[in-house]
Formats: C-alpha cells, structure tokens, sequence
C-alpha cells in the first residue's frame, strides 16, 4: 500500500511537470524551468524508495518486465534533469515524465518477485549499460518527436508555437544526436558485455533480446555514420530513431509483456 500512495504521489508530480512544460511548448505559459525541474525531482524521490525496493527482491539477469519499467524511467528521469542543466532537453518532459509515471503506477500494483542471488560485477555491468543506454535512447526518441514536430512547423511556416518554444533547429538536431552518441555507447557497452560475461547472447530466453538489440545498434550506427558522411538530417534523422527507438522496445519489453502479462508466466 505504501508503494502504491508512493507511485500516486510521483504520477501526479511527473504529470504536474510535463503539464507545466507542455503549456510552455504551446507558448500557453511563461517558461519556469526550476518549477519543471523541482516537480520532477519531488516526483523522482517517491519514485527511488521502489527502486531501491527492487535491488532486494528482483535482481536478475533480465529483470521482470515491471521491474525493468521502474528501472528504466528512474533512470531516464534522473537522465533528464541532469542533462537540462547543460543542454536545453527539457521539452522532452512531456514525453519522458508521463511514461515514467503511468510505468511506476503498473508496477506498484505489482507483488514483489521473489528474493535471488546477487548479480555478478560483469553481469550486473552488463545489465546497468543495458538501461542506462534505453533511458539515454528514450529521451533521444521524445527529442527526435519534437524536432518532427518544429520541422514539420517550420516548413509550413509557422512560426508561433512550439517553434518559439524550442531552441533554434540546428541546437535540436545537435543535441539529438549527442544523445544518440551517448546511448550508442552505452548500447554497444551493453552488447560487448553481455557477450563476455553470460553463458550464451544467443539461448533461448535471451536470443530475441540480442538479435533486436544488434538490429537497433545497426539501425542507429547506420543513422550516425550517413549523418556524418551523406549529411542525413531534418525528418530522415527523425525517421531513424524512432525506428530504432522502437526495436529496442520490443527487444527489452516485447517477450517479457507476452510471457508475464499476455501468458501470465513469470
């Protein structure tokens, strides 16, 4: 029960937030930042006491597919405010911040899974780049959302809006492909270490996860490689990542939603 009033509490905060900066977007509101950021972290504090919950009950080499949501949106929130101190990602609020939230209300509803040994230092490496490189490519992909959305603007000149919202479009495109630098190397961390530290990349619970993981790094290798040498950019760019954004999804969640919620297996 009391992960339950946690989750209610960050929901509302993280939707707080992403209201906040989606009015902002829609040039509804001034912009308030710290305002943005203060919900979010209020919200991201009742969110960490379930992630630190999860480290003694559900520590495995692919995490449940609830666990591995509390996880990953922990991470991309905290990704996010960190990140907007530096770079202007905070449109990606709207996004990010929702998803966390309803991700955190599903998996507070949730029984804990039984308690299991500790991961191994290469194993758990393996699993912690693994998140860390889906937050960083999930924030891309809401980035790669708005830069659509101002590309699209842009061309049909409109001007008001979201275009006068978000940072010029050169800065949009340049931190959305920082990001998906970033989560290249996180993803391809993830890969080199699960190939050197689990039994097999390749047995029958984990073939789908690595054969979709080495299609989403192709995909997005594909993307970096043609921006620096073909100059590929605007809705081609956008194209891509949502589409190696999606891949990796259903690589991360797609067996684990079939077998625990479809199947009803553990």
């Amino acid at each position: 029960m009391q992960a339950l009033a946690l989750a209610i509490i960050a929901f509302l905060l993280y939707i707080a937030a992403a209201s906040w900066q989606g009015l902002t977007l829609a040039r509804r509101v001034a912009p308030q930042p710290m305002l943005v950021r203060g919900l979010a972290l209020l919200g991201l504090l009742c969110h960490l006491p379930l992630v630190i919950g999860l480290f003694g009950h559900d520590a495995q080499v692919l995490p449940g597919l609830y666990a591995s949501m509390v996880l990953i949106s922990a991470m991309a929130v905290a990704l996010l405010l960190g990140i907007s101190l530096f770079k202007p990602v905070l449109g990606a609020a709207t996004g990010i911040l929702p998803l966390a939230g309803i991700a955190l209300l599903l998996a507070a509803t949730v029984p804990a899974a039984p308690h299991s040994d500790d991961l191994p230092p290469g194993v758990a490496l393996h699993a912690i780049s693994s998140l860390l490189g889906f937050a960083v490519l999930a924030i891309a992909a809401v980035q790669a959302v708005l830069l659509g959305l101002q590309n699209r603007a842009l061309r049909h000149h409109q001007i008001r809006g979201i275009v006068q919202a978000l940072p010029p479009l050169t800065s949009m495109e340049r931190l959305l492909f920082e990001l998906i630098w970033a989560g290249m190397g996180l993803l391809t961390l993830a890969i080199i270490s699960g190939f050197a530290f689990l039994d097999n990349m390749f047995a029958q619970h984990l073939a789908h996860k690595t054969i979709l993981s080495l299609a989403a790094w192709v995909i997005f290798a594909t993307l970096l490689f043609s921006h620096h040498r073909l100059g590929w950019r605007g809705m081609r760019a956008v194209r891509w990542t949502l589409g190696g954004s999606a891949v990796l999804l259903v690589a991360y969640f797609g067996s684990r939603f079939v077998l625990e919620v479809l199947l009803g297996r553990g």
